[in-house]
C-alpha cells in the first residue's frame, strides 16, 4: 500500500542526473544535463499557465525530481521504491497500475525522463493514470532520433538489433541490467498530444509534452 511522508525540513540532496552513472562518461555528461534541464525550466511556468498554489505531482520523482528547481511548490513525489531522503510528501505507487489518488485531484502531473523506462506495453496503462488525476501535465522524454543514448551516454546503441545492443549498452554509463526503450515523436504524441522538440544545435535531443491545466 502506497504511504506519505513528509519531510520538509530535510535538506535537498544532490540533483546530479548522473549521481548514480558509471564511469567517466558520467561525469562528462553531468553538467551538460543539467544546463539542458535548467533552460527547460526557464519556460515551466510560461509554458504550463500554473501558478505558485498549484497542486503537482511528480512521477518517477527519484531522489528530488522537480523540487530540484522549485522546492517551494506544493509537490507530491512518487516513485516505484521507497525514496526515504525524498524532501516533501511522497508517495510509494505503480502509476501502470492505479495511483491512490482522485481523478483531476492534481493540477499538473510532472514526468521527466520516465516514460522510457516503462515497458512498451504498459504505456498505454501508464500514460491513462497520469492523465486521469491530473488536468494538465508536462512530459519530456530524450528522442530516440538522437545519436547518443543519453543513459548509457553511448552513440547508436537505441539502434541496434537488440542482440547488438546488449553486450554494446554494458560499456555505457547506465545500468548493464536496466531496459530502457526510447520513444519516437509519434509515440509519444499518441500518448499525450502534441510534442515539441528540445534541440541540441540541429539534432531533436528530447520531446516535451505540455497542457496547460484545463480552466
Amino acid at each position: 500500500m502506497a504511504t506519505r511522508k513528509l519531510s520538509a525540513t530535510m535538506p535537498l540532496p544532490s540533483s546530479d542526473v548522473y549521481a548514480t552513472a558509471r564511469g567517466p562518461l558520467a561525469r562528462l555528461a553531468s553538467p551538460l544535463a543539467a544546463r539542458a534541464r535548467r533552460r527547460r525550466h526557464e519556460r515551466f511556468f510560461v509554458h504550463t499557465g500554473i501558478g505558485a498554489q498549484a497542486r503537482i505531482l511528480d512521477v518517477g520523482c527519484g531522489r528530488l525530481g522537480l523540487r530540484a528547481l522549485e522546492p517551494g511548490l506544493d509537490i507530491i513525489g512518487v516513485d516505484l521504491v521507497d525514496r526515504p531522503d525524498y524532501p516533501g510528501p511522497f508517495v510509494r505507487a505503480d502509476a501502470t497500475k492505479r495511483l491512490p489518488f482522485d481523478d483531476g485531484e492534481f493540477d499538473l502531473v510532472y514526468c521527466s525522463s520516465v516514460i522510457e523506462h516503462v515497458l512498451p506495453t504498459e504505456r498505454a496503462a501508464f500514460a491513462a493514470e497520469l492523465r486521469r488525476v491530473a488536468r494538465g501535465w508536462l512530459v519530456q522524454t530524450p528522442s530516440r532520433s538522437f545519436p547518443v543514448e543519453p543513459h548509457a551516454l553511448l552513440p547508436f546503441v537505441h539502434w541496434l538489433p537488440r542482440r547488438l545492443a546488449r553486450p554494446y549498452w554494458r560499456l555505457g554509463a547506465a545500468d548493464p541490467d536496466e531496459e530502457i526503450a526510447l520513444l519516437s515523436r509519434r509515440e509519444l504524441e499518441g500518448l499525450f498530444g502534441p510534442a515539441r522538440p528540445e534541440r541540441l544545435g540541429p539534432l531533436v535531443k528530447s520531446w516535451v509534452c505540455v497542457r496547460p491545466p484545463e480552466r
